[in-house]
């Protein structure tokens, strides 16, 4: 009988295995459906669509330079879309229910709607007051109304980098990874977009115009493209297996919770404060307007533009290789980006062999590099470092920290013309 009794109870514990196996192996089944990568496809595309507004107005310097020449155009912006990014983005972090106000497809949704209304707002201002001559026609309102839209698209890119960053704190790293290669890559199609442009149409006032036109046109229909890809994340079986885990661990962010993971994080979150003051009071402002080139003439801000966002792209999607274990490591790396500082400022007031554009290029790839590798680190390693519940607060918090470093950089951008 007793020889019976153990005989059951192991066939009870091998059953109990098999049980468990199954388990495991319907998990993996389930976890196995992203066969062609489509949801970090997707959450590619959302980051690149995240920054393409940004990226379209910048890129386009020759056409608002042409537009409004004594307005410092470049500076304006960047003050502008990053505060009223930083102050969604604080909204975020302090309203404790915006996570059940507002869902987050409905929050990508909005984001991009507003995203697609506000960058057609230049060429539909522009088609109104551009004369039959091709000559434009001189208002302060139609500066001050392109201004607005850049306000709006901070304020929706607020919106979106806080939903999608504090989404991804709780997915697999490989997500966060996908939304900031994302990001860079927009700035690579924005600038071979204008570049394509800007020499297929005449150096002429009407054919300024029509290429910009074009480019802005082109860009708001990438953007229509991520709406659909918003929607169509929801329907993927991962994704709502993610989704489900998402809206299981969350928790109401009490004021006590949000100061012990900003304290926990505290490093990391002031490295990414770091990167972006230093790289916004470079880029674009400094190298739009502060640096002249024989060579290259109108071309030279286009062109470091573009060698800054290559950069950018190749150290962001860098970190899908090799991602530097420690954040500490990480943080010092972000401060010893102050270097550039004394380097630009030797480039441009130094000695005539440090004014050449080779120096120039050679510093534009640096920063972006370090920019895109940086950022990449930190954000995939900071929100593992604290309990899965309290990982989407610690990507808000360095989401936040990004903000502020864009707001400061921005701000500081224009000491160079001091």
């Amino acid at each position: 009988l007793d020889q019976m009794i153990i005989l059951h109870n192991q066939k009870m514990v091998q059953n109990h295995k098999g049980i468990e196996m199954n388990m495991i192996t319907k998990v993996d089944q389930n976890e196995a459906r992203d066969t062609y990568k489509i949801s970090y496809i997707i959450h590619f595309l959302l980051g690149a669509g995240n920054l393409l507004p940004w990226n379209a107005l910048i890129t386009a310097v020759d056409y608002f330079g042409y537009l409004y020449p004594t307005k410092h155009v470049e500076k304006v912006f960047s003050v502008a879309y990053m505060t009223s990014s930083l102050l969604i983005l604080v909204l975020m972090l302090s309203w404790n229910k915006w996570n059940q106000t507002m869902s987050l497809r409905l929050r990508l949704n909005l984001g991009f709607s507003m995203f697609v209304l506000c960058l057609m707002v230049t060429p539909i201002v522009d088609w109104i007051n551009w004369d039959q001559n091709g000559t434009k026609v001189k208002s302060n309102a139609t500066y001050c109304a392109v201004v607005v839209s850049v306000v709006v698209c901070g304020l929706a890119d607020g919106l979106i980098g806080g939903s999608l960053i504090g989404s991804a704190g709780k997915l697999p790293k490989q997500y966060m990874q996908a939304i900031f290669a994302g990001t860079a890559s927009s700035g690579v199609l924005i600038c071979i977009l204008r570049i394509i442009t800007k020499v297929s149409l005449p150096h002429t006032p009407h054919g300024l115009k029509t290429s910009a036109h074009f480019y802005f046109i082109i860009s708001t229909t990438v953007l229509i493209v991520c709406i659909i890809c918003c929607n169509l994340l929801y329907k993927l079986p991962i994704m709502q297996q993610h989704y489900t885990h998402l809206v299981q661990d969350f928790l109401p962010c009490s004021r006590h919770k949000l100061r012990d993971v900003a304290r926990t994080i505290k490093c990391p979150a002031f490295g990414i404060f770091v990167i972006y003051t230093v790289t916004l009071s470079i880029f674009p402002g400094f190298l739009a307007e502060n640096l002249e080139s024989s060579v290259f003439k109108d071309w030279y801000p286009i062109l470091l533009i573009t060698i800054y966002n290559v950069a950018d792209f190749v150290g962001k999607s860098f970190t899908a290789l090799y991602v530097v274990k420690s954040t500490s490591k990480a943080t010092w790396g972000c401060v010893a980006r102050l270097l550039f500082y004394p380097l630009f400022t030797a480039c441009l007031h130094g000695p005539k062999w440090l004014k050449c554009e080779v120096s120039i290029v050679f510093l534009t790839t640096m920063l972006g590099l370090t920019n895109g590798y940086l950022t990449s680190v930190i954000m995939i390693l900071a929100p593992k470092s604290v309990p899965s519940s309290e990982a989407e607060i610690a990507a808000i918090v360095l989401a936040v920290s990004l903000g502020m470093g864009l707001v400061a950089g921005s701000v500081l951008g224009w000491f160079w013309i001091i």
